[in-house]
């Protein structure tokens, strides 16, 4: 299996539009027809299929026709990409949150 790397810029632009981030909240409770993610929207369909292309194109989604009808799934792989930056900024900031909490006991009742 190749091993693929995701740019974190490009998943970050594509989950930036709400209707995006709705279309992958509804995927990750399984795969859904192209009709069936469209019709909460209030939009032409090729208005959301420019939606959809732009989460294949990033592989946040992978797409499979059967028959007539286009089914999209989740890729859950670009996700680890983020996951792995947010717990490098949660570390980040846990430590820093730390030595001011450090640095404001030790000051406590000191005059600065």
């Amino acid at each position: 299996m190749v091993k693929r790397s995701y740019n974190i810029d490009v998943v970050l632009h594509a989950l930036s539009d709400p209707t995006r981030r709705q279309v992958v909240e509804r995927l990750s409770q399984g795969p859904a027809s192209v009709s069936d993610l469209a019709k909460p929207f209030s939009m032409a369909m090729p208005s959301f299929m420019q939606h959809l292309d732009i989460l294949e194109s990033t592989q946040l989604i992978y797409t499979e026709k059967v028959g007539r009808v286009r089914y999209c799934y989740l890729n859950q792989n670009p996700f680890s990409v983020m996951e792995s930056w947010l717990q490098a900024q949660k570390s980040l900031w846990e430590t820093r949150l730390n030595q001011l909490d450090k640095f404001l006991l030790k000051t406590k009742g000191k005059k600065i």
